[in-house]
């Protein structure tokens, strides 16, 4: 604290002011008397300055003048010097009158009036030209950079930016017409963001910051089209979320990522429920080490639950997550746990041990050409009988919530995949049943209260298996990225927002009974050689640089996704972002006949499971 309080800094600070209070009152006599000063007047300001410099430099410390630096004096800083030099000047005149030295032949009016003038202006004007000169000097030496947008968020960047060591703001476009040609914090509005080729030139810049968060996604590709087109790099700032979040600042601009491009709203999440189902529990998510689970394992621990046990099959994804959140949340307990989900012993084993709470089940077989041949079998074990395992498990040890991530491939599936999960929503339909019934009979000795909760999403950027990572290793060979079909498309959203989404449902699972499926809102459908396109210009290449060819639809795979069936309705529930389907349910003799099927000792072929498929899952065609 000494240290702080008495550094160099503020030392040289201190002493600047001090002798600052000696040269104005001079100055103000040297004035007055028009540059030169009788003795006996000389010898007055000698007499009465050992007076003045010890109660000013008293008030400057009593105000703190040195807590800051002087690189950052802004507007406080400023209206605290204004403040001790008024109070000091009131001080020195009670001063003046004590010694007697006021009027009659006494210290002059006029230096009085005109000695805390000049001392305002000498501090004031000193801290300002030490800032500019320390802004100038870092503020030219980095790459010289243009912003597109002038709203609140370009202002932001602009005033955080003001000091950077890496970038030199030249100018700022916007399509405002009202603010065209003002100055905003020191820097230009030069025009509007279709005048970008120009100014680029004009000004030899070489990177492009877009500032403007709120805009559609159609701006955000335009300008960055724009920006590939004239070959300068694009940046952006950081989401609204991640800084109100406190997770970064506007200033730590980074490259635009495809989430940018989507143009989504963030999510609102219902904290208080979300804290009703997590805060001080158990929580087991099985599926961990992938892209959803470990997500999903990433939201829950923001809301302190008492244990959360990570369940994988992958030896290595298992460590890997672990590697992670034993660095990134040490003060929360943690269990990490090896099993298949379809080993009900170890299930078992795992459930006596913690007693978890709440289940968020995210392991599956989700890769559509490898589960659609040779694979058959393994997915529908996985996916079907793993799914009624963990959650007949989940039901005997009395767990409150089991939340199933589903996928919009289960919508009128047409392979094995997507029947698969489809199988899996039908089987906690049929399990909810079996609860209400037994809750219902009132069943000695047992626990039957589990709500079983769905939830239907499309595709999420960057996830295991997802187009995201096999287009970026396809441009870093140098292409060509190979799509089966120029129409095909997708919907899309990022892991995060999936991931709320997914534990928002899962606090809102029961408002009608259980066994709901929820939808989420994915927005409008992409068309992937757009997501591909997108992924080129990201790179810094253009169409010309990589190829895009054609291969033809895979075995298994649709043109367009669905996130209803031709029978399904939806309702609204209260977040905006989430609906409830409305299909048929399942009884208890509908699974026990599944259940007969998926325990065969024997593996079937390929054709023998698409046909069973067909039987269980009424809206499945392979022909599709």
């Amino acid at each position: 604290m000494l240290k702080s309080r008495f550094s160099v800094r503020t030392i040289i600070a201190f002493v600047h002011d001090v002798a600052t209070v000696i040269i104005v009152w001079w100055l103000a006599y040297f004035f007055r008397f028009n540059f030169s000063i009788p003795s006996y007047y000389l010898a007055q300001l000698l007499e009465i300055l050992p007076w003045i410099v010890p109660v000013q430099a008293g008030i400057f410390l009593w105000f703190g003048l040195y807590r800051g630096l002087w690189r950052y004096a802004s507007f406080p800083d400023l209206k605290q010097i204004f403040l001790a030099v008024i109070l000091g000047t009131l001080t020195v005149l009670l001063i003046l009158w004590l010694l007697g030295v006021l009027g009659g032949g006494g210290v002059p009016r006029s230096v009085i009036i005109l000695a805390p003038i000049l001392l305002l202006l000498t501090m004031c004007g000193s801290r300002l030209l030490y800032r500019a000169w320390k802004e100038r000097r870092w503020y030219g030496s980095g790459k010289r950079v243009l912003v597109l947008g002038a709203g609140s968020t370009a202002m932001s960047l602009v005033k955080a930016l003001a000091i950077s060591h890496d970038w030199h703001i030249v100018g700022m476009l916007d399509d405002n017409p009202k603010k065209l040609g003002v100055r905003l914090h020191g820097i230009s509005v030069l025009g509007k963001i279709n005048d970008l080729p120009h100014w680029v030139q004009k000004l030899d810049v070489a990177h492009a910051i877009i500032a403007m968060p709120s805009a559609p996604r159609l701006a955000h590709r335009r300008a960055l089209e724009m920006c590939s087109a004239i070959g300068i790099k694009a940046m952006t700032v950081p989401s609204y979320v991640d800084v109100i979040s406190g997770k970064t600042t506007i200033s730590q601009i980074r490259d635009v990522e495809l989430d940018d491009l989507l143009g989504r709203a963030p999510v609102v999440l219902d904290d208080e429920g979300l804290h009703g189902l997590l805060t001080g529990k158990t929580i087991l998510v099985t599926g961990a080490g992938g892209s959803i689970g470990s997500e999903l394992c990433r939201q829950i621990m923001s809301f302190k639950p008492d244990r959360l046990v990570l369940l994988e099959l992958n030896e290595f994804a298992l460590y890997s997550i672990e590697e992670e959140f034993r660095f990134s949340f040490p003060d929360i307990s943690m269990s990490f746990v090896i099993s298949d989900v379809k080993d009900q012993a170890r299930l078992a084993q795992i459930f006596t041990q913690f007693h978890p709470a709440v289940v968020f089940h995210a392991a599956a077989y989700k890769h559509v050409p490898l589960m659609e041949n040779e694979n058959t079998w393994q997915a529908v074990l996985n996916n079907v009988k793993g799914t009624y395992t963990l959650a007949r498990t989940a039901i005997d040890f009395g767990v409150e919530k089991f939340v199933l991530v589903s996928t919009d491939k289960a919508v009128n599936p047409v392979n094995v995949m997507g029947a698969s999960k489809r199988l899996a929503e039908m089987v906690c339909q049929a399990l909810q049943q079996f609860v209400l019934h037994s809750a219902k009979n009132g069943l000695p000795g047992e626990k039957k209260n589990t709500c079983f909760v769905m939830v239907r999403f499309g595709n999420v950027l960057g996830s295991t298996g997802s187009v995201i990572p096999k287009f970026r290793n396809q441009i870093a060979k140098g292409g060509p990225i190979t799509i089966t079909h120029p129409d095909i498309t997708r919907y899309f959203m990022s892991i995060s927002e999936a991931a709320q989404l997914v534990l928002q449902a899962g606090s809102m699972g029961g408002m009608k009974g259980g066994g709901e499926i929820f939808v989420l809102d994915m927005g409008d459908p992409v068309k992937i050689v757009d997501l591909a396109k997108d992924l080129i210009r990201l790179s810094g290449l253009n169409d010309e640089d990589i190829k895009i060819i054609y291969t033809g639809l895979r075995p298994g795979e649709k043109l367009h996704e669905e996130l209803l069936a031709e029978d399904e309705n939806t309702l609204p529930t209260p977040h905006v972002k989430l609906r409830i389907t409305q299909v048929r349910q399942f009884d208890e003799q509908w699974l026990f006949a599944l259940i007969a099927w998926l325990d065969k000792d024997s593996v079937l072929s390929d054709e023998k499971v698409k046909q069973q498929l067909a039987k269980w899952v009424p809206e499945y065609s392979s022909d599709k």
